[in-house]
């Protein structure tokens, strides 16, 4: 079994057109949550400008897109690069605009994985960071793993940690 470096960090860049739900993805895996008050993130590179806006019926033209958005990544980064074709909004049924067959045949045009996710259901968000870190370089030993083997870790504050904290006693090890 191959041994994976514990400091081995990776970045996830999330691309699509504006509204696709990129920012409610990040949001519903790191903190289980889904905001109803939509706030778009433009963006570039490390700067960035927060805007409210209504919510949207996003378009096909965006699912379109996709291709163009992969293409770039693959002349700026190669093709060593892992990415996924994520069908969002899956709670929106009536608004729907792309089967997933559709999705599917994509992904398997331009050599890609795909999932459908609901950030705002909490939908497949949780295996869809799991397809990812089971593509990752030195993890293939995982990929066979089946997801009843993979455990999901969530660290509470103890009463005595809280009590720490709130006396200022420092570390509790």
């Amino acid at each position: 079994m191959a041994t994976i470096s514990a400091l081995a960090k990776f970045k996830l860049v999330f691309l699509g057109d504006q509204s696709v739900g990129k920012t409610s993805i990040i949001t519903r895996f790191m903190y289980d949550k889904f905001d109803t008050t939509y706030q778009a993130t433009i963006g570039i590179d490390f700067l960035s400008k927060t805007m409210y806006i209504q919510d949207r019926t996003i378009l096909r033209q965006s699912f379109l897109n996709t291709k163009k958005w992969i293409d770039e990544v693959r002349t700026e980064r190669g093709s060593d690069v892992i990415i996924v074709l994520v069908g969002n909004k899956t709670d929106l049924v009536d608004k729907r605009r792309v089967s997933i067959e559709e999705g599917e045949a994509m992904s398997r045009e331009l050599g890609i994985m795909f999932i459908e996710t609901s950030a705002k259901a909490g939908f497949n968000i949780k295996s869809l960071f799991r397809k990812i870190a089971t593509a990752l370089p030195g993890m293939e030993t995982l990929s066979s793993a089946k997801h009843e083997d993979l455990v999901d870790v969530s660290l509470k504050p103890t009463a005595n940690s809280l009590q720490t904290e709130q006396h200022g006693e420092g570390c509790a090890c």
